[in-house]
């Protein structure tokens, strides 16, 4: 099994620029081509949240034109740049998503099982796991523990020492660790938010963020660093089930030279 994942896409209305100068919707198109050119082909597409920069109605259905291009079924989830009641309505053809309540499902059907919790807190930037939301993910996780699992998710459950960005990851993140840890069926959690690739050990298993489809945010370790973005090359994630082990690259979006032997 091949799994993408996108994240961060932060499409806005038809004609604009994210931020005045990030055109996030022709860098979602490049992705989402290079994606189409990949053999073998992704099984599905996770997309993990922040579909849009300000939740507008015309930013969603602008976004669902261009995510008419992938031929692979996808599975969404909202992040903080979104609204959860326009979110609902842009994506009301995706069955798994629930009707009200948290927006957070399991996907039952592949060789790896996946489960999407819901890291919202509408109107915040940071994140939170409620002990409603922790107690369902420990009763779906114990409910199956002979299959391999994917934590989907949003917010980065980890400190990234990038000091402007940890100050709105998610709050609170050890009671998520201590729930992951007790099942050692998690083969990884998936999440966007950090708009880099960085990953860490986290509760027995490895957390994973994914890069942005679009600006990256500025790696800059100094403890004053300023919040800012950068726009290096976009990217995205694939992840492969060989049947034992599950792997993860991390790609950059583009055309690129090559293939050229080593001999």
């Amino acid at each position: 099994m091949i799994i993408a994942q996108i994240s961060d896409l932060h499409i806005v209305p038809r004609g604009e620029l994210a931020y005045g100068r990030v055109d996030t919707a022709s860098m979602l198109c490049a992705a989402i081509a290079h994606l189409n050119r990949l053999r073998p082909a992704p099984d599905i597409v996770l997309i993990t949240g922040d579909i849009t920069d300000r939740g507008h109605p015309a930013a969603y259905a602008h976004c669902r034109e261009l995510l008419a291009g992938l031929p692979a079924p996808f599975y969404v989830i909202a992040g903080n740049h979104d609204r959860p009641d326009e979110f609902r309505r842009a994506f009301t053809d995706q069955r798994y998503l629930p009707e009200s309540g948290f927006i957070q499902y399991v996907i039952e059907e592949h060789p790896v099982r996946l489960v999407a919790i819901d890291s919202q807190v509408p109107g915040r930037t940071p994140g939170r796991l409620c002990a409603e939301r922790l107690a369902w993910l420990d009763t779906t996780l114990a409910a199956r523990p002979d299959r391999p699992t994917i934590i989907v998710m949003h917010h980065a459950p980890f400190r990234t020492g990038l000091p402007h960005f940890d100050a709105v990851s998610l709050e609170q993140p050890d009671a998520f660790e201590a729930v992951v840890r007790r099942h050692a069926h998690v083969e990884r959690i998936v999440c966007g938010h950090v708009h880099r690739a960085t990953q860490i050990r986290f509760g027995g298993t490895i957390a994973s963020a994914c890069p942005g489809t679009a600006h990256q945010d500025m790696l800059d370790l100094r403890p004053d660093a300023e919040e800012s973005f950068s726009l290096d090359p976009p990217g995205f994630q694939l992840h492969r089930w060989n049947g034992e082990r599950l792997y993860t690259y991390t790609v950059t979006v583009g055309d690129y030279d090559g293939p050229y032997p080593f001999s």
